[in-house]
């Protein structure tokens, strides 16, 4: 009988504008394209063994896993080039063990809204031209709420917490959106 090869996973690093976040880039997808799971702290990754372990490094802050990625954030008292090659060989052998990522059933059908279209054109805007930019940075960016001509989103993974996230928000995407949608957006904002 023949075994199945074991698999191999290759990772290579990417920093981002946050200094205590890197990027640890996968040759495989690890969740589905547009999904993303962000781990604030280890109370929060109870259904993520993989985050679940990198909390066991005491200097490990947050983890986010996206696409074919997962960002670490580390505590600001330690430099990447300490820790960086034991959180990649950490990942790359949970990995190739063959073992999930997350213990998540999926979530039951709940009742949707009926979406405006208003909030659709923002929906698709952040999808199409905000949501590959911020994830190339080791985040993620999601709709949360349209009201009084306001848009509020929820930034995770590596752009929670960074200096220049509040800069590229007001700078970058709300004035995309004025550009793009004058009549229906005057501001975009982060929850928190």
């Amino acid at each position: 009988m023949l075994k199945a090869a074991p698999k191999q996973i290759h990772i290579y690093l990417e920093s981002n504008p946050n200094p205590n976040s890197l990027k640890f880039v996968l040759n495989e997808m690890l969740v589905p394209d547009g999904m993303s799971f962000d781990f604030p702290d280890a109370t929060s990754a109870a259904e993520a063994p993989l985050a679940k372990e990198l909390f066991e490094y005491p200097y490990v802050d947050r983890v986010f896993y996206a696409s074919n990625f997962v960002t670490v954030t580390k505590k600001g008292d330690i430099d990447w080039l300490e820790i960086q090659d034991k959180l990649k060989t950490h990942i790359r052998t949970f990995l190739e063990s063959g073992k999930l990522i997350l213990d998540i059933k999926a979530p039951a059908p709940g009742e949707e809204q009926e979406e405006t279209e208003t909030v659709k054109k923002i929906k698709n805007i952040l999808d199409e031209y905000i949501r590959p930019a911020v994830e190339q940075d080791g985040g993620a960016i999601t709709f949360h709420s349209y009201r009084d001509k306001k848009v509020t989103v929820a930034l995770q993974g590596s752009c929670s917490g960074c200096p220049s996230s509040t800069i590229t928000l007001k700078a970058g995407i709300e004035n995309l959106f004025q550009r793009m949608m004058p009549e229906e957006v005057e501001q975009v904002e982060a929850l928190g």
